[in-house]
C-alpha cells in the first residue's frame, strides 16, 4: 500500500537531470549534440544513398551496411531530439507512456544493432572462408530473413523488459531519471520495489544482446584470421584484411561500451559513469559507422566520388 501511494502521490511524469545549468554551457552543448546530429543524419543518408542507387554495390555486404546505417539514423532520433529540448530551456517532464515508449524502441534498435552486426561477421566469415559458394550461400532471400530475425528477436526482448519495468511503482512526485533518455539501469534506480528479479531479467537479456553474438563475432574472427593467414599474397592478405578491420573496429566500440552499461553489476556502476559512456555509443558510434566504411572502403568512396561527379556535371550543364 506504501509503495502504490508514492506511485500515486504525482501525475505519472519523469524529469530528466540537466548536463549544466550553465547557460553558455547548455548552448554550447546543444550546438555541438545538434551538429554531431546532423552529421549522424547526412553520414548515414549518404551511405543509403549511394548503395541505393549503385548497382556494383548491391551485394550482401552492402545490404546489411545500408540497414546498419537506417537503424543508427532512428536510433539517435529516438534520442537526440528530446535531449536537445531539454538542453535548451528549462526541462519538460515525459510522461510515463512516452518513457517506456522511447525505452522500448530504443532498446529495440540497440539490440537489432548488435545483432547485425553479429550477421555482418557471419557475411565476411562466408565472403573469406568460403568465397567460391559466397553467392550460393549468401541470398538475398537468406539476407532478408536475418535482417527479419534480429528486428523481430529485439522486439521480443524489447516488449518483455520494457512492459516488466514499467509495473514497478515508481518513488517520489518528481522522478527525475539521471541520465539523458528514458535508459533501463537509470529507471530501475527509480523504482519503489524489490528489483532483483527485473535486474535478473535485464542481465539475461544482456546476455543474449550482447555477450552471445559477441562471442559468434569471435568465433567468426578466429576463422576468417586463419583462413587470412593462409593466402600466400601479402597483397591479398592486406585487402582481406581490409574489408574487416572496419567491422572489428565498430564492434569493440559497440559491445565495449554497453557491456559497461548493462553487463557491470548493480554495486560497481556509477550513474554518471553510464551517462557519460552513453554518450559514447549515442553519439560516436553512429557517427564514426559512416566514416569508417567509407574511409576505409575503396568501393563506398568511388561510388561516392562518381556521384559527386556527375552531379556537379550535370549541375554545371
Amino acid at each position: 500500500m506504501f509503495a502504490r501511494s508514492l506511485n500515486q502521490s504525482g501525475p505519472p511524469e519523469f524529469f530528466f537531470r540537466v548536463l549544466t545549468t550553465v547557460p553558455e554551457f547548455q548552448a554550447l552543448l546543444f550546438l555541438l549534440f545538434l551538429l554531431l546530429y546532423l552529421m549522424i543524419l547526412c553520414g548515414n543518408t549518404a551511405i543509403i544513398w549511394v548503395v541505393c542507387t549503385h548497382s556494383s554495390l548491391r551485394t550482401p555486404m552492402y545490404f546489411f551496411l545500408c540497414n546498419l546505417a537506417f537503424l543508427e539514423i532512428c536510433y539517435t532520433t529516438v534520442v537526440v531530439p528530446l535531449m536537445l529540448s531539454n538542453i535548451w530551456g528549462a526541462p519538460k517532464p515525459i510522461p510515463l507512456a512516452g518513457c517506456g515508449a522511447q525505452m522500448f524502441f530504443f532498446v529495440t534498435l540497440g539490440s537489432t544493432d548488435c545483432f547485425l552486426l553479429a550477421i555482418m561477421a557471419y557475411d565476411r566469415y562466408v565472403a573469406i572462408c568460403h568465397p567460391l559458394h559466397y553467392t550460393l550461400i549468401m541470398t538475398q532471400k537468406l539476407c532478408a530473413q536475418m535482417v527479419a530475425c534480429a528486428v523481430g528477436l529485439a522486439l521480443v526482448l524489447s516488449l518483455q523488459l520494457t512492459s516488466l519495468i514499467f509495473t514497478l511503482p515508481f518513488c517520489g512526485h518528481r522522478r527525475e531519471i539521471n541520465h539523458f533518455l528514458c535508459d533501463v539501469p537509470p529507471v530501475l534506480r527509480l523504482a519503489c520495489a524489490d528489483i532483483r528479479v527485473h535486474q535478473a531479467v535485464l542481465y539475461v537479456v544482456g546476455i543474449l544482446v550482447l555477450t552471445v553474438p559477441f562471442l559468434l563475432i569471435c568465433v567468426s574472427y578466429v576463422f576468417i584470421a586463419s583462413a587470412i593467414l593462409r593466402i600466400r599474397s601479402a597483397e591479398g592478405r592486406r585487402r582481406a584484411f581490409s574489408t574487416c578491420s572496419s567491422h572489428l573496429t565498430v564492434v569493440l566500440l559497440q559491445y565495449g561500451c554497453c557491456s559497461l552499461v548493462y553487463l557491470r553489476p548493480r554495486s560497481s556502476s556509477s550513474v554518471d559513469e553510464d551517462r557519460q559512456i552513453a554518450l559514447v555509443y549515442t553519439f560516436v558510434t553512429p557517427l564514426l559507422n559512416p566514416l569508417i566504411y567509407t574511409l576505409r572502403n575503396k568501393d563506398v568512396k568511388g561510388a561516392l566520388r562518381n556521384a559527386v561527379l556527375h552531379k556537379a556535371a550535370s549541375g554545371a550543364s
